[in-house]
């Protein structure tokens, strides 16, 4: 069985309940915060081209992810990586999130891409790709993002705290700090 990973576009749609249902059961499972969406939050994501699928040979869905622009366009979330059970532990996490973080980077090239999280495999994956832990304070002040946490169950605690500490941890890619630098060539050390 093959899986393939790539930016979601109209024909995907029909997979938008499946992907709710998928985010649903694993917010009751980790007992964490996981901020539900409707079918219809994930058609606009899907059909605006912001977007990633994860979809089996066959045509099951196997995981999705997607981006939405923050502050101006100055910062991009990626949010919503949900693998389908009976395809965790496969690697699909990490070729969505490359995707995504590839995706971001081509709609938004100077934007700071952050994501929000409990998990730690999204945290690992986050920091081979460049990420850095942050204050909320260093993330999006758009009031819209957080109200994308208003689904979550520990949105009292990001609430009663304005919205600067909750039990995710915050993780920024900045990519004025991955400028490439030329290195020196050893004979020029020398000089």
């Amino acid at each position: 069985m093959e899986i393939e990973v790539m930016v979601a576009n109209r024909s995907h749609t029909v997979y938008a309940q499946a992907i709710c249902d998928e985010i649903y059961i694993s917010s009751l499972e980790r007992k964490t915060g996981i901020a539900n969406r409707t079918p219809e939050y994930i058609c606009e994501k899907i059909l605006a081209g912001k977007a990633v699928i994860a979809l089996t040979d066959d045509g099951r869905f196997a995981g999705f992810s997607y981006i939405e622009s923050w502050g101006g366009k100055s910062f991009v979330a990626n949010s919503g990586l949900i693998v389908a059970h009976e395809f965790r532990g496969m690697g699909v996490a990490k070729k969505i999130k490359r995707q995504t973080f590839l995706l971001s980077r081509e709609l938004y090239p100077d934007a700071k891409i952050f994501s929000i999280t409990t998990g730690a495999a999204v945290m690992k994956m986050n920091y081979e790709f460049g990420f850095r832990p942050v204050p909320f304070a260093e993330l999006t002040d758009d009031p819209e993002f957080w109200k994308g946490c208003e689904g979550c169950r520990h949105f009292e605690i990001l609430k009663s705290h304005d919205y600067k500490m909750c039990i995710c941890t915050g993780l920024l890619y900045d990519p004025k700090e991955h400028l490439e630098i030329q290195s020196p060539k050893p004979e020029e050390l020398k000089k």
